[in-house]
C-alpha cells in the first residue's frame, strides 16, 4: 500500500515539475518574441574605404568608437585617422556622432563637425576616405 502511495506521489511530483518547466518556457519564449518586435535599431555600414571594411555592418547597442587603435570598434589603419577619431553614441532613440579631437576631422553629409551631431537615417559620416552610412530600421 505504501509503495502505491509513493509511486503516485512521485508521478504527481514529476507532472508538477513538467508543468512548471512548461510555464517557464512559455514565459521565456514570450520575452524573446517581445525583444524581436523592437520597433527600430541603429546600424552602421561601411560603404567606402579599405577593401576589408567595405560591407561591414555593425548594430549600435552602445558607444561605437572609430579609429586607428586596435581597441576601436571600427579600426581604420590609415595615417589620416587618429587613434580614437570619432564616437557614435545612443541617447534614447537618437544616435549622435562626435569628433574626438582628431587632426583631420569628421564630416556628416559633407559638412565638417566640431560638436556632437544628431544623425538621421541614411546620413553618411566621412572619416578621411571612409564613408559610413547610418541606418535606422
Amino acid at each position: 500500500m505504501i509503495d502505491i502511495a509513493l509511486l503516485i506521489g512521485r508521478l504527481l511530483f514529476v507532472a508538477l515539475l513538467y508543468l512548471f518547466l512548461f510555464a517557464i518556457m512559455r514565459t521565456g519564449i514570450g520575452l524573446v518574441r517581445g525583444q524581436r518586435k523592437k520597433d527600430h535599431a541603429w546600424s552602421l555600414s561601411v560603404e567606402r574605404g579599405p577593401k576589408e571594411l567595405r560591407g561591414v555592418t555593425i548594430a549600435v547597442a552602445g558607444p561605437v568608437i572609430v579609429g586607428r587603435s586596435p581597441g576601436a570598434d571600427i579600426v581604420i589603419g590609415a595615417g589620416y585617422v587618429s587613434a580614437r577619431h570619432a564616437r557614435f553614441t545612443l541617447m534614447g532613440q537618437n544616435l549622435f556622432v562626435e569628433d574626438l579631437g582628431s587632426t583631420n576631422g569628421t564630416a556628416v553629409n559633407g559638412q565638417r563637425i566640431s560638436d556632437p551631431v544628431a544623425l538621421k537615417s541614411k546620413d553618411v559620416v566621412t572619416i578621411g576616405d571612409v564613408a559610413i552610412r547610418v541606418r535606422y530600421a
